[in-house]
């Protein structure tokens, strides 16, 4: 039951990146591409650097959701990535890069509703809106791999939480199912 929660929330996780990558991307653009006579910056091309940051994150999410979801479904075990340690490690790192930008572009960007008439204010909120959602559901999968690997004493064994030593690549004790 749990390794269907993680799914879900690593497939709901994939998605709220791929959206904000999409938004974080359209912000670049826009800020990079400013048309002739725009207000923004004295029609001046720049980017904000959170944005950026936060466009890496939604990469570096979306890549981490996919090979999370394919190691749960077909439990998979790599040399590098495959235990509830590495798992719990790399979430950590989603969970600090997605809260610096989230709470970045909440300080720079918290109401703009005094300009949602305009596109780009609109990218800008909705932006905001998923970097906090995408870090929430992040909370949500480190809260279930972490109390996956305490009730199971598996922090070292494959994140799928499938772990059968007569099957698993890197057990010790790894023997056919004849000689069991």
């Amino acid at each position: 039951m749990l390794g269907i929660i993680r799914t879900c929330l690593y497939c709901i996780f994939g998605l709220f990146s791929l959206v904000l990558f999409g938004l974080t991307a359209a912000r670049l653009h826009y800020t990079t591409h400013l048309p002739p006579g725009d207000p923004l910056n004295n029609g001046k091309n720049f980017y904000d650097p959170i944005v950026a940051e936060l466009l890496f994150s939604s990469l570096f999410g979306m890549i981490w959701a996919v090979y999370a979801v394919v190691t749960i479904h077909h439990m998979r075990e790599d040399r590098w990535i495959f235990s509830f340690a590495s798992e719990i490690l790399v979430l950590s790192i989603l969970f600090i890069l997605y809260l610096v930008g989230a709470a970045i572009a909440t300080s720079i960007w918290g109401d703009l509703s005094f300009c949602h008439q305009f596109r780009p204010c609109r990218i800008l909120t909705v932006m905001v809106a998923f970097a906090w959602m995408s870090w929430i559901v992040l909370l949500g999968s480190l809260i279930a791999s972490v109390f996956a690997a305490i009730a199971n004493a598996a922090f070292f064994s494959p994140f799928h939480g499938r772990w059968n030593p007569r099957e698993s690549t890197y057990s010790d004790r790894r023997t056919s199912v004849g000689n069991a």
